[in-house]
């Protein structure tokens, strides 16, 4: 064999690919296979992000109709065991296809931990393997049970007689917490890094905060395909000035790249060459300033954002810590000066201020390649937000 032609080979052997000559007719989730995050109305909100849901099990029910009695036995056995589902170690979710479950009012979402999808296109159904990809749409009813990663453990048919539904509640009550779900408590994936600002730059930058104009900061949420910031107080409770010295961002600039850039380097194999968002942000007591779990690139127009960085610029101040729910509820508070960098795909959450005031430094990283993404999602922004140019 020549060199060239043992390249090639390699070549081949080396690449990752989904090789898939022809499709089966439906989608076939398995133990280990992650779960595909979607966005579907829901009995609880208009646009609920399944992405979101992590840190807890989750049970999910493809039943399709509730009005099969069968299934309607079923969900009867569900609310016989709801003091399972209390949205902090395990929630459930149901999924119906029939316009006629909530017109005729057939099913409820019960709180904390019972809700339902209305996936009446079918689009949830179809990417966990309930519907077809194609042919005619036979619903196949199953079981999911995913972990607090949002990956999937195992998956339980559907009978007819519910003979298995007792064996599925008892799973679920002996399920350990959802911290020690792999059977060990995991660290988040985050980089804790002390001393990235000296305190006499924190402190400089806490004086251009009090002394700007304090704006209300939202959140980018995508409607009807476009890229919207929104404020939504029940979600997100944060005031932020954005800095606007040339000088003092490129005193910014050089601190991330020679303290923050090499450690994403070494750790992610990433070279971060791009910076998103020179703002400092507070989160004030007298506001209950916190942020729910979320995800910071699952826009259109965030989709380019590849690392998270949180500076504390303070630490006179309770709650306000940062928590990765994902791998349970321990939560960070760096000191002053010093970072938690992350990938921005993690689901992250800000606690509720119940003393004094946190300051942070909040930019994105992303690279060049990550810039020309940005830059052709121009046309998904809302016509209020300003095009980027790579």
């Amino acid at each position: 064999m020549t060199a060239q032609s043992e390249t090639a080979e390699q070549d081949v052997n080396d690449t990752i690919a989904e090789v898939a000559p022809s499709r089966p007719a439906y989608r076939n989730l398995s133990a280990g296979d992650p779960a595909p995050w979607f966005h579907q109305v829901s009995t609880s909100h208009p646009n609920y992000a399944f992405s979101s849901v992590g840190g807890r099990y989750v049970l999910m029910g493809f039943f399709g109709t509730a009005g099969d009695p069968m299934v309607q036995n079923a969900l009867t056995a569900v609310m016989a065991n709801r003091r399972l589902f209390d949205d902090t170690k395990i929630c459930f979710f149901g999924i119906s296809v029939d316009p006629q479950d909530r017109e005729q009012d057939r099913l409820k979402e019960y709180m904390p931990g019972q809700r339902h999808f209305w996936d009446f296109d079918g689009n949830v159904s179809r990417l966990y393997g309930a519907l077809p990809t194609s042919g005619p749409l036979a619903y196949r009813r199953f079981w999911l049970l995913l972990d607090p990663t949002l990956r999937v453990m195992k998956v339980f048919p559907f009978q007819n007689d519910g003979s298995n539904l007792q064996a599925i509640f008892d799973l679920l009550d002996a399920l350990p917490a959802p911290e020690r779900f792999a059977g060990v408590e995991i660290m988040a994936p985050v980089l804790y890094l002390p001393r990235v600002f000296e305190p006499e730059f924190c402190r400089k930058l806490i004086g251009i905060y009090e002394a700007g104009d304090h704006e209300e900061s939202g959140v980018m949420r995508e409607i009807d395909g476009v890229t919207k910031p929104v404020h939504d107080h029940s979600f997100k409770r944060r005031r932020d000035v954005t800095i606007e010295d040339r000088e003092l961002i490129k005193q910014l600039q050089a601190r991330v790249i020679r303290r923050i850039v090499p450690e994403v380097r070494k750790i992610h194999n990433f070279d971060a060459t791009r910076m998103e968002r020179y703002i400092v942000g507070c989160y004030t007591e007298e506001d209950g300033g916190h942020f729910r779990p979320h995800r910071d690139n699952v826009t259109k127009g965030t989709a380019h954002r590849r690392f998270a960085v949180s500076i504390n610029l303070n630490e006179e101040f309770e709650g306000g810590e940062l928590s990765f729910p994902e791998y349970g509820p321990r939560s960070f508070k760096p000191p002053v000066g010093g970072a938690v960098v992350f990938g921005c795909a993690l689901l992250h959450a800000v606690s509720k201020i119940t003393k004094g005031r946190r300051y942070a430094f909040l930019p994105f990283l992303y690279d060049d390649a990550a810039a020309k993404v940005r830059e052709s999602n121009n046309a998904y922004l809302d016509p209020g937000m300003e095009p980027y140019k790579a």
